[in-house]
C-alpha cells in the first residue's frame, strides 16, 4: 500500500509464478533409458534448478519490483519507444538528467543509473542493433553483447534479481522470433555458468511478443524430459557456442596448438582432425593446405572422412549466405513451404513447380532460399510433395541445378527424406526423373512416388495436412472427375 492508502501498482516478483510452476510433469516422470537418450541429445537439458529462476509475464517491466530492471533506447538513450517512455515516466524527472550525464550508450553496450521512484533500484540501459537482412551477422553479434552484458553487470554489481524487456524494438525491425531465440540461448548459458549469483529473471513481454515467448521458452528451458525430447527437433541449426554466442565457421581462426606437429591420430591428407572444437581455445587450429587439399579432391586420394570435412564446410558457407542474404523476393513466390505432416507423423514439405519462374529469377538465391527454409527441416524425417499440376517449360528445374543442389546439401538432407510424391507427372517428367535418379543422383529413385490424382496421395497424408494451390484442386477434379472441397492457400 502507498502513503495513500492506495493498492501500489508495482509488482511483487515473489508473487508472479514461475516458469517451471507453469508445467505438472517432472522428471521423475522418464524412465532411465528415457534420461540416457536425452543427456546424449539435447544441448539444453532439463535443468529444474535454472527453470526455478525464469519467469515469464504479461505487463510492463517497468512496474516490476526487482533489483534492476532493463530499458531499451537508441543510442543517445532518447529512444521514445513504449518501454522507454514508461520506464522514464514512472522513474521520473531525475531519470532523464542522469541519462543526459551518461553522454549516449553504444549498440551492444549496457549502462547503469538509479530507479529513482520505480520499484526497482537500478535501470540497466541497452541500444539493440537497427536489423538488415544483408547485416545479419553483425545484428545477431550485437543483439547477443546487449544481453551478455546486462547479465555481467548484474553479476559483477550483485544483484539478485532482473526484469528484462524485449530489447528489439519495432523501429529497429529485428524479427522477434529471431531476436527471442537469441534473448532465450543466452540467459540461458549464462545461467549455466553464473547460476548462482542471480536468483530470478523475468521476462515482461507485451501481447504480441507472448505467444512467441511461450513457443520458444521450451527450447532453452524445458520444464520436463518429455518435453526435452518434443523441443528438440526444433531448436535451430545455430544455437551459439557455449556462451551463446553466434558462431560463424568462417570467421573462426584455425591455428594449430603446435603448427608443424601432426597429431597421432591425424589423416595424411591434410584434414588431420575434426573442426568442431574451433574457437575453444586461443589458438584452435590451423587448416591445412588450401591448394593440397584442392589437389588431392581432384586426383581422388582424400579420404571419405576428410571429404566429408569438406563437404560440411562447404555446406555452412551457403547456409551463412542464406542467412545474410535478403530473400524476400524468391519467398514471395510461394513455392516452397511447409504444410501439416503425414500418416507417419513427418513434416511434409509442399515445391509449386508452376511457381518457379526458372528464366526469370535468380537461381542461386533460389537454392539460397530452399538451404535457409529447409535446414532445421531436416533435421527429423521429412517429406516432400512436388506439385507437377500445369508446369510448362519456363517452370523445369534442369538437371544442372538439381546436381548442384543435390552436391551442396547437407547428409541430413538424404537422410531424413522419406518420400518424394510427385503429383500429376507427365510422361515426360516421368523420363526425367527416371534418367536423373539412375545416373545422376544415387539413392533418390526409391524415394520417389509418381502420383496421378490427390485421392492417391490422401492414402499417405491426410487431405487437411496440405494446403493446396487452387488450381491444383481444380486441374484434378477436372481430370480425375472427383471434387475436394478442402481448405486451400489464397495467397498462393
Amino acid at each position: 500500500m502507498d502513503p495513500l492508502g492506495a493498492p501500489s501498482q508495482f509488482v511483487d516478483i515473489e508473487g508472479l509464478p514461475g516458469w517451471g510452476d507453469l508445467y505438472e510433469a517432472d522428471q521423475q516422470n522418464a524412465s532411465p533409458a528415457e534420461k540416457n537418450q536425452l543427456d546424449v541429445r539435447s544441448p539444453f537439458p532439463y535443468r529444474k534448478d535454472i527453470n526455478a529462476k525464469i519467469i515469464l509475464w504479461k505487463g510492463d517491466v517497468a512496474l516490476l519490483n526487482c533489483t534492476a530492471i532493463v530499458n531499451t533506447s537508441n543510442e543517445s538513450l532518447t529512444d521514445k519507444n513504449p518501454v522507454s517512455e514508461s520506464v522514464c515516466m514512472h522513474a521520473g524527472p531525475e531519470l532523464r538528467a542522469e541519462l543526459q550525464k551518461l553522454k549516449g550508450c553504444r549498440t551492444g553496450e549496457a549502462k547503469v543509473t538509479k530507479g529513482f521512484n520505480l520499484a526497482a533500484r537500478f535501470i540497466i540501459h541497452t541500444v539493440g542493433p537497427k536489423y538488415k537482412s544483408r547485416y545479419r551477422t553483425a545484428a545477431e553479434s550485437s543483439l547477443y553483447s546487449c544481453y551478455r552484458n546486462i547479465l555481467q553487470i548484474a553479476k559483477e554489481q550483485a544483484m539478485s534479481s532482473v526484469g528484462f524487456c524485449v530489447i528489439n524494438t519495432v523501429k529497429r525491425g529485428y524479427p522477434l522470433a529471431d531476436a527471442t531465440h537469441i534473448a532465450l540461448r543466452t540467459v540461458r548459458r549464462f545461467l549455466e555458468i553464473h547460476g548462482t549469483t542471480l536468483e530470478k529473471l523475468v521476462f515482461a513481454v507485451s501481447d504480441l511478443e507472448e505467444g512467441t515467448y511461450q513457443q520458444l521458452l521450451p527450447l532453452y528451458f524445458p520444464r520436463s524430459l518429455e518435453e526435452e525430447s518434443q523441443s528438440f527437433p526444433f531448436l535451430p541449426a545455430d544455437i551459439g557456442n557455449a556462451e551463446g554466442e553466434p558462431v560463424v565457421p568462417e570467421r573462426q581462426i584455425r591455428i594449430s596448438e603446435k603448427p608443424g606437429i601432426l597429431d597421432d591420430n591425424s589423416d595424411e591428407e591434410g584434414l588431420e582432425v575434426d573442426f568442431s572444437f574451433i574457437g575453444s581455445h586461443a589458438f584452435a587450429r590451423m587448416e591445412g593446405d588450401v591448394d593440397k587439399q584442392r589437389r588431392l579432391i581432384l586426383q581422388g586420394q582424400l579420404s571419405e572422412a576428410a571429404l566429408q570435412k569438406q563437404h560440411q564446410r562447404n555446406y555452412n558457407r551457403w547456409l551463412c549466405r542464406a542467412r545474410a542474404e535478403d530473400l524476400s523476393d524468391i519467398a514471395s513466390l510461394k513455392a516452397l513451404y511447409q504444410t501439416g505432416i503425414d500418416n507417419c507423423g513427418r513434416t511434409v514439405m509442399v515445391v509449386v513447380g508452376r511457381n518457379i519462374p526458372v528464366t526469370l529469377i535468380d537461381m542461386e538465391k533460389a537454392l539460397l532460399y530452399f538451404i535457409h527454409v529447409m535446414d532445421h527441416i531436416v533435421m527429423k524425417e521429412y517429406v516432400i510433395v512436388y506439385f507437377h499440376t500445369l508446369t510448362n517449360i519456363y517452370n523445369h528445374l534442369d538437371s544442372d541445378f538439381l546436381k548442384k543442389l543435390a552436391d551442396i546439401v547437407d547428409v541430413k538432407y538424404k537422410r531424413n527424406l522419406k518420400a518424394l510424391y510427385f503429383v500429376h507427372p507427365t510422361f515426360r517428367s516421368k523420363v526425367s526423373t527416371w534418367f536423373f535418379t539412375t545416373f545422376t543422383v544415387s539413392g533418390l529413385k526409391d524415394k520417389i512416388h509418381h502420383v496421378e490424382s490427390l485421392q492417391q496421395l490422401f492414402t499417405a497424408i491426410p487431405p487437411e495436412q496440405i494446403d493446396f494451390p487452387p488450381f491444383v484442386l481444380e486441374y484434378d477434379t477436372r481430370e480425375n472427375g472427383s471434387y475436394y472441397s478442402y481448405p486451400s492457400s489464397p495467397d498462393l
